[in-house]
């Protein structure tokens, strides 16, 4: 399948996905490539590690939304602060301070309670979408580095959790309207990003089902990290088998003088015959079991990770969305 037309036509994309697999990178790519089409857009870090605002050579930022980048502003979750502005905005209680005892109450029934403290993060992302929907924030799209493939489910989930808990009460509403806007197909996708390799692509393919059978969320596309270009053809890999033999060595070596070169190239080649075939499997794999639009982005063969690598990502999801 190709990649939905209008994915960025969404007003909130949570990005996931296995640890390593450049889930950060490809958020940043994507808000990059909506900046570049005349979006304001807004990110939430939820793991707070600044990893996202590397990725525009910013330094880290906090609770408050920092423009990283022109039409780029990045927010880090922080449950305390969280939990200070949903009291403030929502129970109209003032909060100076740190919390103290709250925050303690707070993490105790946190921890008895499934969802509590996830309903934080995903109630102040579902917040932003709502106020920039209504007209009180500047975002045309909010972005969500969200948690690993392993905690999305929960996180996501956490408005329906609280729902089951909570029968009556302000609550109970509230979580009805964060219900409401990451259930609606028309503003909510819920994206992973994968690599063409067995555990990222095991992990994405039980993602996919997890979140189908447990989850109103709507699923947005999966993006292949990582993918090998294609270096030779069939018949160049037969040409490159000729050549490993000894005969072929002793000529081209005697010609060339030393056959250290030799192989290296012939390594090489091996090499990048049998990293392709193998990726090719695990991506048929996906294919097979995952029915999802689906974007592929290059393996990028560079050590820098700040803006240079972003602009390539978002240049790569472009060309991927035919822009």
């Amino acid at each position: 399948m190709t990649a939905a037309p209008d994915l960025l036509a969404r007003r909130l994309l949570v990005v996931t996905g296995k640890g390593g697999v450049g889930k950060s990178t490809v958020t940043a790519g994507l808000a990059l490539l909506a900046a570049d089409l005349g979006k304001r857009v807004l990110i939430v870090e939820v793991d707070g590690k600044g990893d996202i605002c590397t990725k525009f050579e910013h330094p880290p930022v906090g609770f408050d939304p920092v423009e990283v980048h022109p039409n780029i502003s990045v927010l880090a979750m922080d449950t305390e602060a969280s939990l200070r502005e949903y009291l403030r905005l929502n129970l109209k209680v003032p909060v100076l301070g740190r919390l103290g005892p709250v925050a303690r109450v707070f993490d105790f029934v946190a921890t008895a309670a499934p969802g509590v403290k996830e309903v934080l993060t995903i109630g102040k992302v579902a917040w932003e979408v709502r106020e920039s929907i209504e007209g009180r924030a500047p975002w045309d799209l909010v972005l969500v580095d969200a948690a690993a493939t392993g905690h999305v489910v929960a996180q996501m989930g956490a408005p329906d959790a609280i729902r089951d808990l909570v029968s009556v009460g302000p609550i109970r509403s509230q979580t009805e309207w964060m219900i409401e806007i990451l259930s609606d197909p028309a503003i909510t996708a819920l994206n992973v990003v994968t690599t063409p390799e067995e555990m990222p692509v095991s992990e994405t393919i039980d993602l996919v089902t997890r979140a189908r059978t447990e989850l109103d969320v709507p699923l947005g596309a999966v993006i292949v990290n990582r993918v090998l270009p294609e270096l030779f053809a069939r018949a160049e890999e037969a040409a490159f088998g000729a050549l490993d033999t000894d005969a072929a060595r002793a000529a081209l070596g005697a010609h060339l003088g030393d056959d250290a070169g030799l192989d290296a190239v012939l390594s090489g080649a091996r090499l990048a015959v049998a990293l392709r075939r193998t990726r090719a499997v695990h991506l048929a794999n996906l294919r097979a079991a995952v029915d999802l639009p689906m974007l592929y982005l290059p393996y990028l063969f560079t050590r820098t990770h700040g803006m240079r690598e972003t602009r390539v990502v978002a240049d790569s999801l472009g060309a991927e969305f035919g822009l």
